[in-house]
């Protein structure tokens, strides 16, 4: 841990001991959770504090951890299916590994220009269904378009907003496309009608499959000392 970040570490805990949590995170890094209760709170004091001053939001970022915690493919030995084969979990039918209420996060990344530091602050949506919480706009005004693109994507709520509406996607967009449960094929297309003369929503035509990446093993076959041999005589 370098000096710099253990100095800033002190000052945060000395102004907010009881509502921050200090998180894992590299070496030269600082990250700390917060209660959503608490959350406008603590970052005001981020803010003013005079030892603090994180005077600017870098970034607002949704994370959604429903399958965070199991394996995605299949890539240590061969199976009946081949290598590297796409976990179908609608088959296996296996349950999310997200805890309850613990599925939905918003990470804020914070500067302090005054003392050169800098602090990531994460909190939890306490409901999976509806994930909300409160909007940093009154903190920070730079949070309202780094909070509609955490709508947009992720379908998280923030309550107090001026004006939280989609950014990204298109006006009749379906569901929210950083999900981890969005379908990888989306759910409607979109096409020009020159009949019709105008664009069209119709469902999906293409059908869902399980990407499969390309794993590259060490096999023998190639090895330098065989591949380089000359092909052997028919004599």
């Amino acid at each position: 841990m370098s000096p710099n970040v253990e100095t800033v570490a002190g000052r945060v805990e000395a102004a907010l001991a009881a509502k921050l949590v200090r998180a894992d995170s590299l070496p030269d890094e600082l990250a700390y959770e917060v209660l959503p209760a608490d959350l406008v709170a603590v970052a005001t004091v981020l803010r003013d504090h005079p030892d603090l001053r994180f005077e600017v939001l870098l970034d607002v970022a949704g994370v959604d951890y429903l399958e965070y915690g199991r394996s995605e493919w299949k890539t240590l030995s061969a199976t009946g299916s081949g290598f590297s084969r796409g976990v179908n979990r609608g088959a296996a039918g296996g349950s999310s590994g997200a805890q309850p209420a613990r599925r939905f996060a918003v990470v804020y990344q914070l500067l302090s220009i005054s003392h050169n530091a800098r602090l990531r602050l994460k909190t939890w949506c306490v409901d999976d269904e509806d994930p909300m919480i409160d909007s940093l706009v009154g903190v920070w005004a730079g949070a309202n378009w780094f909070e509609r693109e955490a709508f947009d994507l992720f379908g998280i709520l923030f309550s107090g907003h001026p004006d939280l509406r989609r950014i990204l996607t298109d006006y009749g967009f379906i569901g929210h496309p950083f999900r981890k449960d969005f379908p990888l094929s989306g759910n409607v297309e979109v096409r020009y009608d020159p009949a019709k003369g105008r664009v069209v929503y119709e469902p999906v035509s293409i059908e869902p499959r399980t990407l499969v990446p390309k794993v590259i093993r060490h096999d023998n076959r190639y090895s330098p000392a065989l591949r380089d041999r000359g092909t052997p005589s028919k004599g």
